[in-house]
C-alpha cells in the first residue's frame, strides 16, 4: 500500500489529477454532456493517500493529522454526492504535498562520495632477512604493526608514525590546515591524508576501521541520523483542528437540520490554504536565492536562518582564500625585493614542497625570469641548499640558517618573530654565508571578508572554529573582526564546540568548506558551505550553498528568512481570517459545499500570490 501510494503522490499523477479536476469543474459550470463526473479520477489519485496516511497516522502512532481532517471532509463531501468538493480539497492537499516534499528534499550522495575518500588499497611491506619485498592489499586488511610504504601524490590509507623517509603532508581533509606540514620519523600520519612528495614507510598503529577517515565517516553519519524533518504547521495544530471542524459540523447540523451546512463546513474547514502557506513562499525564496548564486537545499534551513544568533566560520577556503602566497619580502644590507625573489625563486625551481612552489609561481606570476641551478637539496621542514649563478644559496627558516653558522642579527630576528605572529611562513634567504633577506608567505582574507563579518556583528555573534593554530587563528580573527577563536580543533572538536553553544540554547549557523568541516555542518543548526572552492563532502553535507565563495550572501540569507517568516505569517493570516468568513457563511447556508471548494481554492490562490511577490522583492545584503 505504502509503494501504491507513493506513487500516487508523485507529481505526474498529481499533474494528472489536476486535469481531471479542470474538466470536473468545466462540467460544473457549463453542464455538457460528460459520461462521468471526472472528479472521481481526482478523489482516487489524491485521496487515496490522504485516507492512508491519515488512518495509518491515527491508529499506528495515535496521532491526528491534517490528513485525517482531509479524510473526513471528502468523506463527507463523497456522502453527499459533491463529489468535486472532495476533489477539490484532496488535490489542493496533494499538491501541498508537493511542493513540501521539493523544499525539504536531501541530498543524499555526501556520506558515499566521503567513503569515497577512504584509500581503497595499500603497499604493505614483507620484510625478512633476505629482502624487502610489496604486495598490494585491500586497505580493510591493514593490520595493526603491519608496516605500509607510500609513495609521493597517494593517500595514506592507515594511522601509523613514519619509520622511514621525510615528506610534506596536506592534512586539509583532517584538520582545515591551508599550509602541509612537513614531517620526519616518528612523526604520527592520519588516514586519508595526501603524501606531497618523496617515500614513506609507516608503521600501522590503528586498524583501518578505527582510522581517522573512518572515524570521519562515522561521525558525519551519526549527525545526519540526528537531524530530524521539520514538523508541517497543520500537523501541530490537528489535535485542535480536527475536533474544532467536526464538532463545529455536528453542531450546525443539529441546529439547522441540514447537511449540506455541515459538510460545507468540513470543506471550508480544510487547512489547504494554510498547508500551502509555508511551502510555496519558502519555494519562492529559495527561487530569489538560486538568482543571487545560492542554493537552499531545505527549507527547514531557511526558516532558521532568520533565528541564528551566532553565526562560525572555518578559517582556510571559507574567510581565506585557501591557497599560500607570498606577501611581505623584505630586503637585507643593500639588497632589493626584486633581487630576493628573483633568488628565492630560482633556487626553489626544482622544489616539491608547498612553499617552494608557492614562491615560484609568485615570480611567474610577476613575469620573473628564473635561472637555472646546477645543484639543489631540500630538507624537509628546514630549508634547501642551491647553487645558482655561482652563488651558494641557503634558505629556510631560523633554525635551519643557525644550523649552517650562519649569524642572525637581533633586527632579523625581530622581523621574523614578528612575521610568526601574525601567523606568517617566514623564509631567510642567505647568499654565501650573509643573509639578503626574507620572504613570508600566507594565506590570505577574501575581498569580501571584513564587509561581511562587519554587517553580521551589529547583530549577531561571530567565532571562529579552525584547525589551524593559535597564532596565525588570532591573527584572522582579528583582521576580519571575529572576537572569539578556538584554535587547533580537529572536525569532531569543531562539532562539539556547537553542540556546547546548543545546549546553551543558542541557534548556530556554521559555514564551511572543507571535509573537515562536515561534521559541524551536519550538527549545526544551518550549515553553510562554499561552493566554488569547496569540496564535496562539505557541499553535501551542508543546507545552503553560496556557489560564489561571497560571504556578504550570508547577511543577504538572513535578511531573505527573515522575509520568508514574514510573508508566512502573513499567508497563515490571511487563511485563518478567509477560513473564519467562510465558517460564518457555510453556517448561514450562503455557501454551499460547491461554492465552499471555489472560496476555499481562492484562499489558496491569494496565499500562493502573495508567496510569489517573494520572489523578485529587493533583500539587502
Amino acid at each position: 500500500m505504502d509503494k501504491m501510494c507513493n506513487f500516487l503522490s508523485s507529481l505526474k499523477m498529481t499533474v494528472i489529477s489536476m486535469v481531471f479536476l479542470i474538466l470536473s469543474a468545466i462540467s460544473l459550470f457549463f453542464k455538457p454532456d460528460f459520461p462521468f463526473e471526472f472528479a472521481w479520477v481526482t478523489v482516487f489519485i489524491s485521496g487515496i493517500p490522504i485516507f492512508y496516511k491519515g488512518i495509518k497516522m491515527l491508529f499506528k502512532n495515535k496521532k491526528m493529522t491534517a490528513a485525517l481532517l482531509i479524510s473526513i471532509a471528502m468523506t463527507a463531501a463523497i456522502l453527499t454526492n459533491e463529489i468535486f468538493a472532495a476533489g477539490e480539497v484532496a488535490f489542493i492537499m496533494a499538491l501541498g504535498g508537493i511542493l513540501e516534499n521539493l523544499t525539504i528534499k536531501k541530498a543524499k550522495e555526501g556520506i558515499t562520495k566521503l567513503l569515497n575518500l577512504a584509500p581503497k588499497t595499500a603497499r604493505r611491506l614483507l620484510i625478512n632477512d633476505i629482502e624487502v619485498n610489496e604486495e598490494i592489499i585491500p586497505a580493510k586488511d591493514v593490520k595493526k604493526d603491519d608496516i605500509i610504504r607510500v609513495l609521493a601524490g597517494e593517500d595514506i590509507p592507515c594511522d601509523g608514525v613514519i619509520i622511514s623517509g621525510e615528506t610534506s603532508i596536506n592534512q586539509s581533509i583532517i584538520t582545515g590546515e591551508s599550509i602541509p606540514v612537513d614531517k620526519t620519523v616518528n612523526d604520527p600520519v592520519y588516514s586519508g591524508t595526501t603524501n606531497c612528495f618523496g617515500v614513506i614507510d609507516i608503521k600501522v598503529q590503528q586498524s583501518y576501521e578505527n582510522s581517522s577517515i573512518q572515524k570521519l565517516i562515522n561521525l558525519v553519519k551519526e549527525a545526519e541520523n540526528k537531524k530530524a524533518p521539520t514538523q508541517r504547521i497543520v500537523d501541530k495544530w490537528a489535535s485542535i483542528l480536527i475536533p474544532s471542524a467536526v464538532l463545529f459540523a455536528i453542531i450546525v447540523y443539529l441546529v439547522t437540520g441540514e447537511i449540506s451546512r455541515a459538510v460545507t463546513i468540513l470543506v471550508v474547514f480544510c487547512p489547504c490554504s494554510l498547508v500551502l502557506a509555508t511551502p510555496t513562499s519558502i519555494m519562492a525564496a529559495i527561487g530569489q536565492a538560486a538568482k543571487k548564486g545560492v542554493i537552499v537545499k531545505t527549507g527547514e534551513a531557511l526558516e532558521k536562518i532568520g533565528l541564528c544568533d551566532i553565526f562560525a566560520f572555518d578559517k582556510t577556503g571559507t574567510l581565506t582564500k585557501g591557497k599560500l602566497t607570498v606577501v611581505n619580502i623584505e630586503a637585507f644590507n643593500g639588497s632589493n625585493p626584486d633581487e630576493i625573489l628573483y633568488i628565492a625563486a630560482s633556487s626553489e625551481k626544482k622544489s616539491e614542497h608547498p612553499i617552494g612552489k608557492a614562491i615560484v609561481q609568485y615570480a611567474l606570476d610577476k613575469n620573473f625570469k628564473l635561472n637555472e641551478l646546477k645543484d639543489f637539496k631540500m630538507f624537509s621542514g628546514k630549508g634547501i641548499y642551491a647553487n645558482l649563478d655561482n652563488k651558494r644559496i641557503i634558505m629556510g627558516n631560523e633554525k635551519f640558517i643557525t644550523d649552517n653558522n650562519i649569524e642572525i642579527s637581533s633586527d632579523i630576528k625581530k622581523q621574523v618573530n614578528s612575521k610568526r605572529l601574525e601567523g606568517k611562513i617566514a623564509l631567510i634567504v642567505v647568499v654565501d654565508k650573509e643573509p639578503k633577506g626574507l620572504i613570508a608567505l600566507s594565506d590570505t582574507l577574501k575581498d569580501t571578508t571584513i564587509p561581511a563579518l562587519s554587517k553580521l556583528n551589529k547583530t549577531s555573534d561571530t567565532i571562529l572554529l579552525t584547525g589551524d593554530n593559535s597564532l596565525t587563528a588570532d591573527y584572522f580573527a582579528k583582521k576580519s573582526g571575529i572576537k572569539t577563536v578556538y584554535s587547533g580543533l580537529l572536525p569532531k572538536e569543531k562539532a562539539g564546540k556547537i553542540e556546547e553553544l546548543q545546549k546553551e540554547n543558542k541557534k548556530v549557523l556554521m559555514t564551511g568548506d572543507g571535509v573537515n568541516d562536515a561534521i559541524a555542518l551536519k550538527v549545526a543548526d544551518v550549515g553553510v558551505s562554499m561552493g566554488t572552492f569547496g569540496s564535496d563532502i562539505a557541499i553535501e553535507s551542508s543546507d545552503i550553498i553560496i556557489t560564489g565563495d561571497d560571504l556578504s550572501k550570508i547577511s543577504y540569507l538572513r535578511n531573505l528568512s527573515i522575509e520568508c517568516i514574514k510573508t508566512i505569517k502573513t499567508n497563515i493570516t490571511i487563511s485563518m481570517c478567509i477560513n473564519a468568513i467562510s465558517l460564518t457563511l457555510s453556517a448561514l447556508a450562503i455557501l454551499n459545499p460547491v461554492t465552499g471548494a471555489i472560496v476555499h481554492n481562492i484562499s489558496s490562490i491569494l496565499v500562493v500570490s502573495n508567496a510569489a511577490l517573494l520572489y523578485d522583492r529587493k533583500i539587502e545584503y
